[in-house]
């Protein structure tokens, strides 16, 4: 896999991390702490939740910048990280992108 030697690919890369993270974390604060009753249970995945979308975000605005994508693309591309799943849906359109920036790099 080519995640580490683009923006964008570091990009897609932060974005699976945080949109499992979202994932194991709505696990922890529903059936952990709602069902079980665990309160201390989404401390931890909440703080790796919190830093990997911190992370997201500066990656987000890297590619942003990278590709010259529109402030309204880069803010589309941000409310997918609002839905747990759909950083997933637009994986593909990324890879794309990465491959027309770093295209366009070597012609």
């Amino acid at each position: 896999m080519q995640f580490f030697n683009h923006s964008i690919g570091r990009f897609r890369l932060i974005s699976y991390l945080e949109a499992f993270s979202f994932i194991y974390l709505l696990f922890c604060s529903i059936y952990l702490k709602r069902i079980l009753g665990d309160d201390e249970a989404i401390r931890t995945p909440g703080m790796i939740h919190g830093i990997l979308f911190c992370i997201y975000c500066v990656f987000l605005y890297q590619a942003m910048e990278s590709a010259k994508w529109s402030f309204k693309q880069a803010g589309l591309i941000f409310l997918t990280s609002l839905l747990p799943i759909v950083p997933f849906f637009i994986e593909g359109w990324l890879k794309r992108e990465q491959i027309r920036v770093q295209g366009s790099r070597t012609a």
